[in-house]
Protein backbone atom coordinates (compact mmCIF):
# COMPACT_ATOMS: atom_id res chain seq x y z
CA UNK A 1 0.00 0.00 0.00
CA UNK A 2 1.72 3.58 -1.37
CA UNK A 3 0.79 6.60 0.79
CA UNK A 4 1.89 10.05 -1.22
CA UNK A 5 3.44 12.19 1.75
CA UNK A 6 1.93 15.74 1.78
CA UNK A 7 5.00 18.37 2.45
CA UNK A 8 2.69 21.58 3.35
CA UNK A 9 -0.33 22.39 2.67
CA UNK A 10 0.51 25.91 1.10
CA UNK A 11 2.23 23.94 -1.76
CA UNK A 12 -1.48 22.64 -3.22
CA UNK A 13 -2.54 23.60 -6.25
CA UNK A 14 -5.83 25.36 -6.49
CA UNK A 15 -8.16 23.41 -8.71
CA UNK A 16 -10.96 26.52 -8.70
CA UNK A 17 -10.27 30.10 -8.30
CA UNK A 18 -13.49 29.87 -6.03
CA UNK A 19 -12.03 27.29 -3.82
CA UNK A 20 -9.75 29.17 -1.08
CA UNK A 21 -9.48 25.50 0.74
CA UNK A 22 -6.96 22.78 -0.71
CA UNK A 23 -7.49 20.67 -3.17
CA UNK A 24 -6.19 16.80 -2.56
CA UNK A 25 -6.93 13.66 -5.48
CA UNK A 26 -7.79 10.51 -4.37
CA UNK A 27 -6.68 7.23 -6.40
CA UNK A 28 -7.32 3.61 -5.58
CA UNK A 29 -6.36 0.29 -7.52
CA UNK A 30 -7.38 -2.63 -6.09
CA UNK A 31 -4.02 -4.56 -6.09
CA UNK A 32 -0.35 -3.57 -6.45
CA UNK A 33 -0.64 -5.42 -9.80
CA UNK A 34 -3.06 -2.31 -11.20
CA UNK A 35 -1.58 0.53 -12.73
CA UNK A 36 -2.97 4.02 -11.66
CA UNK A 37 -1.39 5.42 -14.10
CA UNK A 38 -4.68 6.45 -15.76
CA UNK A 39 -6.00 7.75 -12.10
CA UNK A 40 -3.09 9.55 -11.68
CA UNK A 41 -3.12 11.32 -15.08
CA UNK A 42 -6.95 12.91 -15.10
CA UNK A 43 -5.64 14.19 -11.50
CA UNK A 44 -2.66 16.32 -12.85
CA UNK A 45 -4.93 17.66 -15.83
CA UNK A 46 -7.55 18.87 -13.32
CA UNK A 47 -4.56 20.74 -11.52
CA UNK A 48 -3.45 18.48 -8.45
CA UNK A 49 0.28 18.57 -7.82
CA UNK A 50 1.83 15.08 -6.71
CA UNK A 51 2.38 15.66 -3.39
CA UNK A 52 -1.27 16.53 -2.92
CA UNK A 53 -2.23 12.86 -4.20
CA UNK A 54 -3.19 9.84 -2.21
CA UNK A 55 -2.83 6.12 -3.60
CA UNK A 56 -4.09 2.94 -1.78
CA UNK A 57 -3.14 -0.06 -3.28
CA UNK A 58 -6.45 -2.33 -1.72
CA UNK A 59 -9.86 -3.70 -2.00
CA UNK A 60 -12.32 -0.95 -1.93
CA UNK A 61 -14.90 -3.39 0.28
CA UNK A 62 -14.45 -0.83 2.80
CA UNK A 63 -12.82 2.10 4.22
CA UNK A 64 -10.03 0.85 6.41
CA UNK A 65 -7.17 1.98 3.89
CA UNK A 66 -3.94 3.92 4.75
CA UNK A 67 -3.53 6.45 2.56
CA UNK A 68 -7.30 7.37 2.58
CA UNK A 69 -7.65 7.64 6.57
CA UNK A 70 -4.43 10.26 5.99
CA UNK A 71 -5.95 12.38 3.56
CA UNK A 72 -9.23 12.01 5.56
CA UNK A 73 -7.20 13.34 8.90
CA UNK A 74 -5.70 16.33 6.65
CA UNK A 75 -9.07 17.71 5.58
CA UNK A 76 -10.45 20.81 6.75
CA UNK A 77 -13.27 23.21 5.60
CA UNK A 78 -13.12 24.76 2.38
CA UNK A 79 -10.81 21.76 0.71
CA UNK A 80 -11.75 19.15 -2.00
CA UNK A 81 -11.54 15.83 -2.70
CA UNK A 82 -10.93 14.56 -6.44
CA UNK A 83 -11.64 11.24 -7.50
CA UNK A 84 -11.94 9.71 -11.00
CA UNK A 85 -14.90 7.71 -10.88
CA UNK A 86 -17.33 6.80 -7.92
CA UNK A 87 -16.18 3.01 -7.52
CA UNK A 88 -12.58 4.50 -6.64
CA UNK A 89 -13.52 5.83 -3.60
CA UNK A 90 -15.23 2.42 -2.25
CA UNK A 91 -17.73 -0.27 -3.30
CA UNK A 92 -19.57 -0.58 -0.29
CA UNK A 93 -23.03 1.30 -0.54
CA UNK A 94 -23.84 2.38 3.05
CA UNK A 95 -20.19 2.80 4.31
CA UNK A 96 -20.07 5.08 1.38
CA UNK A 97 -23.00 7.37 1.66
CA UNK A 98 -21.65 7.50 5.32
CA UNK A 99 -18.38 8.76 4.06
CA UNK A 100 -19.81 10.88 1.32
CA UNK A 101 -21.67 12.37 3.92
CA UNK A 102 -18.60 12.95 6.70
CA UNK A 103 -16.74 14.60 3.66
CA UNK A 104 -19.66 17.58 2.76
CA UNK A 105 -21.05 17.99 5.96
CA UNK A 106 -19.29 16.58 8.91
CA UNK A 107 -15.62 18.25 7.30
CA UNK A 108 -17.10 20.98 5.40
CA UNK A 109 -15.52 20.11 2.58
CA UNK A 110 -16.38 19.25 -1.41
CA UNK A 111 -16.44 16.04 -3.51
CA UNK A 112 -15.51 16.08 -6.95
CA UNK A 113 -16.03 12.58 -9.44
CA UNK A 114 -14.14 13.11 -12.78
CA UNK A 115 -16.40 11.16 -14.24
CA UNK A 116 -19.84 12.11 -13.26
CA UNK A 117 -19.99 16.09 -13.67
CA UNK A 118 -23.04 16.27 -11.94
CA UNK A 119 -20.78 15.19 -8.79
CA UNK A 120 -19.51 18.22 -7.64
CA UNK A 121 -20.27 20.25 -4.49
CA UNK A 122 -17.61 23.08 -4.70
CA UNK A 123 -19.35 26.43 -3.99
CA UNK A 124 -20.70 28.14 -6.88
CA UNK A 125 -22.08 31.25 -7.18
CA UNK A 126 -25.67 32.02 -7.88
CA UNK A 127 -27.25 28.31 -6.83
CA UNK A 128 -25.04 26.52 -4.38
CA UNK A 129 -27.80 24.82 -2.66
CA UNK A 130 -29.61 23.18 -5.83
CA UNK A 131 -26.15 22.47 -6.67
CA UNK A 132 -25.50 20.49 -3.43
CA UNK A 133 -29.02 18.51 -3.55
CA UNK A 134 -28.27 17.15 -7.09
CA UNK A 135 -24.80 16.40 -6.34
CA UNK A 136 -25.84 14.29 -2.84
CA UNK A 137 -28.95 12.64 -4.66
CA UNK A 138 -26.65 11.78 -7.99
CA UNK A 139 -24.13 10.26 -5.13
CA UNK A 140 -27.18 8.06 -3.39
CA UNK A 141 -28.22 6.78 -6.61
CA UNK A 142 -25.23 5.72 -8.53
CA UNK A 143 -24.06 4.57 -4.97
CA UNK A 144 -27.35 2.32 -4.97
CA UNK A 145 -26.73 1.49 -8.31
CA UNK A 146 -23.55 -0.18 -8.08
CA UNK A 147 -24.36 -1.95 -5.04
CA UNK A 148 -27.13 -3.77 -6.44
CA UNK A 149 -25.10 -4.17 -9.62
CA UNK A 150 -22.40 -5.94 -7.01
CA UNK A 151 -25.69 -8.34 -5.67
CA UNK A 152 -26.78 -9.31 -9.46
CA UNK A 153 -23.05 -10.56 -9.58
CA UNK A 154 -22.89 -12.59 -6.85
CA UNK A 155 -26.77 -13.68 -7.55
CA UNK A 156 -26.17 -15.07 -11.24
CA UNK A 157 -22.31 -16.32 -9.40
CA UNK A 158 -24.12 -18.55 -7.20
CA UNK A 159 -27.06 -19.68 -9.79
CA UNK A 160 -24.59 -20.51 -11.87
CA UNK A 161 -23.02 -22.73 -9.98
CA UNK A 162 -25.99 -24.55 -8.52
CA UNK A 163 -26.67 -25.01 -12.49
CA UNK A 164 -23.41 -26.90 -12.68
CA UNK A 165 -24.03 -29.00 -9.76
CA UNK A 166 -27.60 -30.00 -11.08
CA UNK A 167 -25.72 -31.04 -14.48
CA UNK A 168 -22.82 -33.45 -12.48
CA UNK A 169 -20.38 -30.56 -13.05
CA UNK A 170 -17.79 -31.33 -9.98
CA UNK A 171 -16.13 -28.42 -7.77
CA UNK A 172 -13.90 -27.96 -5.88
CA UNK A 173 -10.52 -30.50 -5.56
CA UNK A 174 -10.14 -33.48 -7.67
CA UNK A 175 -9.23 -36.28 -5.03
CA UNK A 176 -6.13 -37.72 -4.84
CA UNK A 177 -5.41 -40.94 -6.37
CA UNK A 178 -3.53 -43.23 -3.97
CA UNK A 179 -0.17 -44.55 -4.86
CA UNK A 180 -0.17 -47.92 -5.97
CA UNK A 181 2.36 -48.57 -2.98
CA UNK A 182 -0.10 -47.49 -0.40
CA UNK A 183 -1.10 -50.44 1.02
CA UNK A 184 2.35 -51.47 1.40
CA UNK A 185 3.37 -48.29 2.89
CA UNK A 186 0.50 -48.74 5.30
CA UNK A 187 1.21 -52.21 6.23
CA UNK A 188 4.50 -51.13 7.04
CA UNK A 189 3.00 -47.86 9.44
CA UNK A 190 0.58 -50.84 10.67
CA UNK A 191 3.40 -52.54 12.13
CA UNK A 192 5.01 -49.46 13.56
CA UNK A 193 7.58 -49.95 11.00
CA UNK A 194 7.32 -46.44 9.62
CA UNK A 195 5.79 -43.00 11.21
CA UNK A 196 2.83 -41.00 9.46
CA UNK A 197 5.22 -38.93 8.71
CA UNK A 198 7.82 -41.10 6.86
CA UNK A 199 4.69 -42.56 5.26
CA UNK A 200 3.47 -39.82 3.84
CA UNK A 201 6.74 -38.49 2.78
CA UNK A 202 7.93 -41.83 1.21
CA UNK A 203 4.00 -41.51 -1.12
CA UNK A 204 4.69 -37.66 -1.86
CA UNK A 205 1.55 -36.56 0.22
CA UNK A 206 1.07 -34.18 3.20
CA UNK A 207 0.81 -35.96 6.03
CA UNK A 208 -2.90 -35.24 6.89
CA UNK A 209 -3.66 -36.64 3.58
CA UNK A 210 -1.77 -40.13 4.81
CA UNK A 211 -3.77 -39.90 7.88
CA UNK A 212 -7.01 -39.61 6.35
CA UNK A 213 -6.23 -42.40 4.01
CA UNK A 214 -5.21 -44.67 6.60
CA UNK A 215 -8.78 -44.02 8.66
CA UNK A 216 -11.22 -44.48 5.72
Amino acid sequence: MEINNIHSAESASIASSTNCGVTYGYIRVSTALQHEDRQRMAMVNFGISEDCLFTDKQSGKDFDRPAYNAMMARLKSGDTVVVKSLDRLGRDYEEMIRQLDIITREKDTAIVILDMPLIDTRHKEGDDLTGKFISNLVIQIFSYVAHMERNMNRQRTMEGIAAAKAKGVPFGRKPLTKPQEFEVIRAAWGEGELSEREASRLLGVSRPTFHKWIHE
